[in-house]
């Protein structure tokens, strides 16, 4: 009925313009706000209000900087996580890039191979960068993510463009010799001469590169793919490790063990492909 009699008085269902509550903060507290939130990009709205009321002695609560921040155009979004690369690196890997990028068929011959850690336990990711459209890649708004240890299973597995190897469990620290004993020997060299050409890749962790590996290696015949440091995102098999996370992480009947971890990681090895594969 009330918006029939002002539809009938007015000609209008809208609010009358400046009608409500106000704002408690004037347009110069707004951009004061503002500043505050871009000086510390990973700040939440509440330690905003316990700076804000450090700074002006006027108390301000933390979904009304929400709102502001809101209004103003920034977002709490979550960051975006890199691996801190040196100059040397940078420049390695637009070396790499350049040095294949003409490649067409010749992926086709690559297998590649990667260890991953499963966790039993997952965050949510719940720390937020407040940026505006088109800043995600700003150096303010990423943090870097350094590797950890939690308890899990470590995995090994690898791709090819039609095909792919099982995924071996690896117990325990990963060494140059139970590398060619657990994870060469029995599945990696096989895989490799069931595929005529191919070309093996693998990054350059240390029991990768020790010189018992590379003799091996040479012994076998295999060629390698040469890989720049700290590069694990120029290879599609991170791929396949993000998806078993997120399945792993969307499970509804979370795993108690690691024995148990480990039999939906294989699982989520096959549906992962399986989805990639689309």
């Amino acid at each position: 009925m009330r918006v029939w009699k002002q539809w009938t008085d007015e000609c209008r269902t809208t609010r009358k313009s400046g009608s409500g509550p106000r704002n408690v903060t004037s347009a110069r507290d707004d951009r004061h706000l503002v500043r505050m939130a871009r000086t510390d990009r990973t700040a939440s709205s509440r330690q905003l209000a316990a700076l804000w009321s450090i700074a002006t002695g006027v108390s301000l609560c933390a979904s009304s900087i929400r709102r502001r921040l809101l209004q103003c155009g920034l977002r709490a979004r979550t960051p975006l996580y890199r691996i801190p690369l040196t100059h040397d690196h940078r420049r390695l890997r637009l070396q790499w890039a350049n040095q294949h990028r003409d490649w067409r068929a010749d992926w086709q011959h690559v297998v590649f191979s990667d260890e991953s850690r499963f966790n039993l336990w997952y965050h949510d990711g719940r720390i937020r960068v407040r940026r505006y459209a088109g800043e995600r890649h700003l150096p303010e708004c990423i943090i870097e993510r350094h590797s950890g240890r939690t308890p899990g299973v470590m995995v090994w597995g690898a791709i090819a463009y039609h095909r792919r190897s099982q995924l071996l469990r690896i117990v325990g620290n990963l060494n140059s010799n139970r590398y060619i004993r657990e994870v060469l020997q029995p599945e990696a060299v096989p895989f490799l001469q069931s595929l005529p050409g191919a070309v093996f890749q693998q990054d350059n962790a240390r029991p990768h590169t020790a010189r018992i590996v590379k003799s091996f290696f040479a012994a076998q015949q295999v060629q390698l793919l040469p890989w720049p440091a700290c590069s694990p995102d120029m290879s599609p098999i991170e791929h396949v490790w993000d998806v078993i996370g997120r399945r792993l992480a969307r499970d509804p009947r979370p795993v108690a063990s690691a024995d148990e971890l480990w039999v939906s990681s294989r699982v989520c090895y096959t549906c992962a492909l399986l989805a990639l594969a689309v």
